[in-house]
Order: C-alpha cells, then structure tokens, then sequence
C-alpha cells in the first residue's frame, strides 16, 4: 500500500517527514515545532507564542488535507518546562470548540532547534 501524504506549503519541516500522513480516515499529523515558515526560524518569544505557531502551522496542514479543527480527535503536547503548562493550556482552549479533543501533554528534557513546546494530532474524516 503506497503512503497517502499532506505536506501544506505553508508550513515547515525540519527533517525527513510528511507533514501528515493518512491512514484510511484518520490523518496523522507529524509534530510541529513553533517554526514561522516564512524564515524556517523558531518563532520568539514565550511559550504562549510558541503555541499559536505550532497551531497556525497544524491547521495549516489540516486545511491542505480538507480538515479543519472540529476534526482533530487527539492531540499531543509536548513541554521541555511543565511550569509552561498554563500559559499553553491558555492557548490550547481557544483553538478548539467543545467537546475538547482527548489530550496527553507529557514534559521532555529537550525539542528540535530548542524549542519550548511541540504540537501533533490526529484527525478523522467525517
């Protein structure tokens, strides 16, 4: 079976991988780092900042593949500080419409070009 792919061209990549990938009607969506693809540099700033970069560049991706956020059916949230976890959580709420998508946010010692936080999801076709 040949993999289906999305690759949004505003959004980027930092090494050898499809923005998502599609597995009959759920849509894989790789991990995105806080990256303004415009300059293919890390977005400044804090964490809340960080946030709304790894969502732009997400949706970005779920509207190359025909989806949008009411499609989202999990997400994962990836810290390098856990005391960010508010200010995320902030940001998170208002990019979503209720019922909320499930949600793991686990902390990790580090991410891809330093940065704070990194977002991937998974979304279904109706």
């Amino acid at each position: 079976m040949a993999r289906r792919t999305v690759n949004a061209s505003n959004a980027a990549a930092v090494g050898p991988y499809s923005h998502a990938t599609w597995a009959g009607d759920l849509l894989f969506c790789s991990g995105q780092t806080p990256l303004d693809p415009g300059t293919g540099r890390l977005v400044d700033g804090n964490v809340a900042e960080q946030t709304h970069q790894c969502f732009d560049n997400l949706f970005q991706v779920l509207g190359a593949a025909g989806l949008g956020s009411d499609d989202v059916v999990s997400v994962n949230v990836y810290l390098t500080d856990m005391s960010d976890f508010a200010h995320m959580n902030e940001i998170y709420r208002t990019c979503f419409s209720l019922p909320y998508p499930a949600r793991t946010t686990i902390g990790c010692a580090s991410l891809p070009l330093g940065a704070r936080i990194e977002i991937g999801l998974v979304a279904k076709r109706s």
